[in-house]
């Protein structure tokens, strides 16, 4: 059974930066693409960013060029830097763990943290 553990977040001004860090636990790392998405007030849950257990990372249109997603396959754990923060970034986000295996899919969901962008 795979739990995912995210820390970081907060709030900050615009322009600012934060971090968010997600712990993968059980199951193997490598076996997992891994995601970012978020959910803004009213809205539904959108995708931010994943990465291959390679380590190649892919964003979406609205944070590309400001958000960098990495991973450490040793220390089991993906992070999300957020640069040049903006208002429209305020959002929960939520850590996603996804593997693919003989036709079937296991999706893992972190508890969610909340970033505050103060415009």
């Amino acid at each position: 059974q795979v739990w995912l553990e995210e820390s970081g977040g907060g709030l900050v001004q615009a322009g600012g930066s934060l971090r968010l860090s997600c712990k993968h636990n059980g199951g193997i790392f490598n076996n997992y693409l891994m995601y970012w998405y978020r959910q803004r007030p009213g809205q539904q849950r959108e995708l931010v960013s994943f990465i291959t257990n390679r380590g190649t990372a892919t964003y979406a249109a609205s944070v590309e060029g400001r958000f960098v997603m990495t991973r450490d396959n040793h220390e089991r754990t993906v992070f999300l830097q957020m640069n040049d923060l903006k208002s429209e970034d305020t959002a929960v986000y939520y850590c996603n763990a996804l593997r693919s295996f003989m036709g079937s899919e296991e999706v893992y969901w972190g508890q969610g943290k909340q970033v505050t962008v103060l415009s």
